[in-house]
């Protein structure tokens, strides 16, 4: 290596080579080899016909063959020579070059000369680079992590769940993926492919063929999981389109809330890099949101299955013609997402022909899902009532009692109407609780209301009640409604109520139409009364004497035919 041996201000340069001792004229060479003789970074000067002039200790470490009077060719790596002979030719404000040496990166800086001399400074910044890597990564994956979760929440289908956590982890975290979730029956596969083919299928077989996946199934990682044997996956673990040997397996469990949303299995190719355990980290992040999602998207299938399996029992029935008498119905909920509130009705069909039919209209207090359990509680003891329907008032004191002795503290009203075919009319014994009286409309097309009246239930130990009776020629029908049709607000100015008045003349032009008919034109003209307003409750009833009926209806529930 070349060392300066004499001072530097006055006599010739001294330089010690492998030659010995030799002189040489004092020049720019001299301030610069007393600038980087002791420089902590590699300093390397050369000649533009690229021959190594002088070096300090540090690059001497870093190119052991490289001496004075070496060509740079042979002693340092090709990118540095290329880059010299592109600064010597002359190249406009030579730039810093990026190379490695010996495994590690460096940022050379050229800096040129007396006589086309160029003085190299190595800097190493493998340490920067690799942590500006790491910082990419990062970020790649945290975009990815947000990218994942907004997927995978935009959906509570458990399948479709499943097709984005297999079809997200193949693209970004190997070349196919499978996905393994619990399910009632056998459990439920998702694959996808390197060609991002995505299919879903069921396990029959044992999970434990897959070494880890039964222990991962269960919510403990397989230890350690990125060290499974690709040769003992069995053929159902490896997605269609999957050629050639996997290289590397990893399998970890998708945590879910309280209980293990399943497991996922990661495959690359043999060409690839196997899974290290920075990866198996961020695997497992990913796996964390993913059987979040999962365990999710199955929560809301299984309240969905009871809500389904509840609302059944709470929804208003679809109303037929029994026993030569047309019933309809229609319900409108306060809600614009609710199904079912505070306002019933139901149709108890007679045993026979000759029997009374049993229809029940009623509003409980409030409205909304608690509105509906009373509801529910309502409908199931007028059901339970039945073999006492004859007596309205008895089954008014026994749902009293039942109301006012529970825990609820809200109050109903109800009609009762007993329906039955007599002397070629349709005849009515119509009893209200607290309730609005049904209206009729005549074949003339006159309205009349009737004179049944009655105290709530569920407020007094004792209710009181009126029954009256009424008969419905052919064409005329009875109308039991909720306040939720006349107390509608809306028209014009939006504050308005719908009223009786509007009901009656509404129904006054529907004299001599079927039941389904008046219903639907009452329910019309209210929803276009209210418009996008907030309106309560709504249900209507319609019973009517149909004009062509008979009473050989199998069961009671089909359509026949009767001349009236």
């Amino acid at each position: 290596m070349g060392r300066v041996v004499g001072p530097a201000s006055r006599e010739p340069l001294i330089v010690e080579t492998s030659e010995g001792l030799t002189a040489e004229p004092r020049s720019a060479r001299i301030t610069l080899r007393a600038a980087w003789a002791d420089a902590p970074y590699p300093v390397l000067l050369a000649d533009a016909a690229g021959t190594v002039i002088d070096l300090n200790a540090a690059a001497a470490a870093l190119f052991p063959s490289a001496r004075p009077r070496t060509p740079l060719a042979e002693v340092a790596p090709a990118w540095l020579t290329e880059a010299h002979f592109g600064v010597t030719e002359g190249l406009p404000r030579p730039a810093p070059v990026h190379g490695e040496v010996d495994g590690r990166t460096f940022e050379a800086h050229p800096t040129p000369v007396d006589a086309g001399d160029v003085v190299w400074w190595l800097v190493d910044d493998t340490d920067r680079r690799l942590a500006e890597e790491a910082l990419r990564t990062e970020q790649k994956r945290t975009a990815f992590l947000a990218e994942a979760s907004s997927s995978l929440l935009a959906s509570l289908n458990v399948d479709r769940c499943m097709e984005v956590t297999a079809e997200l982890a193949a693209r970004h975290l190997a070349d196919a993926a499978v996905v393994v979730v619990p399910s009632a029956g056998p459990r439920a596969v998702a694959y996808a492919g390197p060609d991002g083919a995505l299919t879903r299928g069921s396990l029959a077989a044992d999970p434990a063929e897959v070494p880890g996946l039964d222990e991962a199934l269960q919510g403990f990682p397989p230890v350690p999981s990125r060290w499974i044997d690709p040769a003992q996956l069995p053929a159902w673990a490896v997605p269609a389109g999957f050629t050639g040997p996997a290289g590397s397996v990893l399998v970890t469990p998708l945590p879910g809330h309280g209980v293990p949303a399943g497991a996922i299995i990661l495959l690359r190719h043999g060409d690839r890099q196997g899974f290290h355990q920075s990866e198996e980290i961020f695997a497992r992040l990913f796996a964390a949101r993913a059987g979040a999602a999962l365990s999710a998207a199955r929560l809301y299938a299984e309240q969905s299955s009871i809500t389904e399996t509840l609302m059944r029992d709470l929804l208003p029935p679809r109303l037929h013609q029994v026993h030569g008498v047309e019933f309809a119905g229609g319900y409108r909920a306060a809600g614009a997402g609710e199904h079912a509130g505070g306002d019933f009705y139901d149709v108890h069909p007679g045993d026979d022909a000759d029997a009374e039919s049993l229809v029940v209209l009623g509003d409980v207090c409030g409205k909304g899902l608690e509105a509906a359990v009373l509801t529910g509680k309502i409908r199931n003891t007028v059901q339970a009532l039945l073999p006492m329907a004859g007596d309205h008032q008895r089954v008014l004191d026994l749902l009293n009692g039942a109301l006012v002795n529970s825990h609820h503290t809200r109050f109903a009203t109800m009609v009762l109407a007993s329906v039955s075919r007599f002397a070629g009319t349709v005849r009515l014994r119509l009893t209200s609780a607290g309730h609005l009286a049904p209206l009729i409309v005549r074949a003339d097309g006159r309205v009349e209301e009737t004179a049944t009246r009655g105290s709530l239930i569920g407020v007094l130990p004792e209710v009181t009640s009126r029954t009256v009776t009424a008969d419905l020629a052919a064409g005329e029908t009875c109308l039991l409604f909720t306040d939720g049709i006349t107390e509608a607000r809306g028209g014009p100015l939006g504050g308005d109520l719908f009223g009786e008045h509007r009901l009656r003349r509404a129904l006054a032009e529907c004299a001599g139409l079927p039941a389904e008919a008046v219903v639907e034109r009452v329910q019309m003209l209210a929803s276009q009364w209210v418009g996008a307003g907030r309106h309560d409750d709504m249900a209507v009833v319609a019973i009517t004497a149909p004009r062509t009926t008979h009473l050989s209806a199998v069961n009671g529930h089909t359509r026949g035919r009767f001349t009236a």
